[in-house]
């Protein structure tokens, strides 16, 4: 005889059983697919990031900002990104998975492969898992779609094979272009400047930070502004309808994209205001270092070339260092001597990188400043790039366009301790007279600081002065911004020999006395 009881009570268990199998195996399915896709990435050792791990486990300053930016992960397989964006009016700028494209003329496959490279780099930097990259030759772009039909074609089912969200090009697209890209490969296309402008709006801290990347990110945005639907309808003035229009109803109004723009206009003015306000604290810290003589330094560099890191290694200042792009954009001011003793201040500058946005580069000129009231400009070079000399180039671009050129430059090739003989060689053919240094080890720093030294001006006034004894603050300026040649103590003051900036040799001037023989 059968118990029914107990076959019920058998069934439901198999039942339940059968459902936490069905369970495990779609959460197995959903691990199995983000797996995956994390395996799908076809571009691997993106140049501009340094590949020795070493530099980023070096911690030689504060490091507590990576850690905050490491804090948000991405879960694969959880994406919920529309097929068809070009239905989302407006869109945020959520880079996950991304395919990179660009084009180059005949002959220029190695620059194009270097920049596609450092396009993975950036990527990366603002957050991205790069899959693909993918380059097409051919004299111009395309006006229409940037690579042509066909090729966007192409590109359309590489993304849906990847599974891909987003197609980033080498170039600075027109909106034409960026729309019609859209509209074939149905994924979201950015180009190059706007991963740029994403990783400056991650990584600003201060005020004036913040400021300058929210109006270079306007000023981008202005232009490509666009509708979808009634978006672009007129909006009717006063009363409407077929029963007690008045008069003055009639009036077209504004459209919605030109309402945004005028909105941006007033965002992008008061911006302005804002950072010009910043200019005086500025220009006051500088008119107090001028007072007293105080030469300056200024760090400028390809970004990730070991600009912060050098600074850390000279003056111990504590500023962030990471394996990024752009990893710290707000200028730093340290002190520090020469080997002689005389003070001078070094300043770490924003990075740059090759087809910087030019409109980055005018909201940031205040912050460039530095560069251009410097006595000396200290060039750090990254020496284990695959292409230094492009770098050198692009560093020397911006450095004319905000009126440095004429300065004396000091190149310093960094992370010495990456290169063989051979490389070195190279380097040497490139740049003569350049430092090779390692902020990692240290290979190299004393050289750098006599080079500085040596090209810091000095004081020229050659001076002999006996200073009373209860003017001593005069005898401590004088060996804070003089160079000492000889101290003796008389009965009337401190006799001092010594060579003093003009500034100096005014507040000393009534003690003056003749040189014994």
């Amino acid at each position: 005889m059968i118990d029914h009881d107990d076959t019920d009570a058998a069934n439901a268990a198999d039942s339940a059983a059968q459902t936490h199998d069905a369970g495990a195996d779609a959460v197995a399915r959903v691990l199995a697919h983000g797996d995956a896709r994390a395996r799908s990435v076809t571009l691997h050792g993106a140049a501009a990031l340094n590949a020795d791990a070493s530099y980023s486990a070096d911690r030689d300053g504060d490091q507590f900002d990576r850690e905050d930016r490491a804090a948000l992960r991405r879960v694969g397989g959880l994406s919920t990104e529309l097929d068809d964006v070009t239905e989302v009016e407006y869109r945020q700028l959520r880079l996950e998975n991304v395919v990179l494209i660009g084009i180059y003329p005949q002959g220029a496959l190695d620059d194009a492969e270097n920049s596609l490279r450092e396009l993975a780099a950036l990527a990366e930097t603002a957050g991205a898992v790069v899959l693909d990259g993918l380059l097409q030759r051919r004299p111009h772009p395309d006006p229409s779609t940037f690579l042509g039909k066909g090729k966007a074609q192409e590109l359309a089912l590489v993304v849906k094979e990847l599974g891909a969200d987003t197609v980033i090009a080498d170039t600075e697209l027109a909106p034409s272009q960026r729309r019609a890209l859209e509209d074939v490969v149905k994924v979201k296309v950015i180009d190059r400047t706007a991963v740029i402008l994403d990783i400056f709006s991650q990584h600003a801290k201060s005020r004036e930070g913040k400021a300058q990347v929210e109006l270079a990110q306007l000023e981008y945005l202005l232009p490509r502004l666009r509708g979808w639907g009634e978006s672009m309808s007129r909006q009717a003035g006063g009363q409407v309808g077929a029963a007690g229009a008045g008069m003055g109803s009639r009036g077209p109004g504004e459209t919605k994209i030109e309402l945004d723009r005028r909105r941006i206009n007033t965002r992008m003015a008061k911006l302005r205001r804002q950072i010009k306000g910043f200019a005086p604290a500025r220009a006051a810290k500088r008119a107090n270092r001028d007072r007293y003589s105080v030469p300056s330094v200024a760090i400028a560099g390809y970004t990730n070339a070991g600009k912060s890191s050098l600074l850390n290694r000279i003056t111990r200042a504590g500023v962030l260092v990471e394996n990024a792009l752009f990893a710290t954009l707000d200028p730093t001011v340290r002190k520090s001597t020469t080997p002689d003793g005389r003070p001078y201040t070094i300043a770490d500058t924003v990075g740059f990188v090759r087809n910087l946005p030019h409109q980055l580069v005018e909201a940031f000129r205040s912050t460039l400043e530095e560069v251009a009231e410097a006595d000396v400009v200290l060039h750090v070079i990254d020496g284990a790039h695959p292409d230094p000399a492009s770098q050198l180039a692009t560093v020397r671009d911006v450095i004319g366009e905000v009126g440095a050129r004429e300065l004396p430059e000091l190149v310093a090739i960094n992370k010495s301790d990456l290169l063989d003989d051979d490389a070195r060689l190279l380097l040497r053919g490139l740049v003569p007279d350049a430092v090779f240094v390692s902020a990692k080890t240290g290979e190299g720093i004393d050289e750098l600081q006599a080079r500085i030294a040596a090209l810091l001006p000095n004081p020229e006034i050659e001076l002999t002065v006996v200073v009373p004894y209860e003017r001593g603050d005069l005898v401590s300026l004088l060996h804070e911004r003089g160079r000492i040649i000889a101290t003796d103590y008389v009965e009337s003051g401190t006799r001092v020999h010594a060579f003093a900036t003009p500034e100096i040799a005014t507040l000393v001037e009534q003690y003056t006395v003749q040189p014994a023989g």
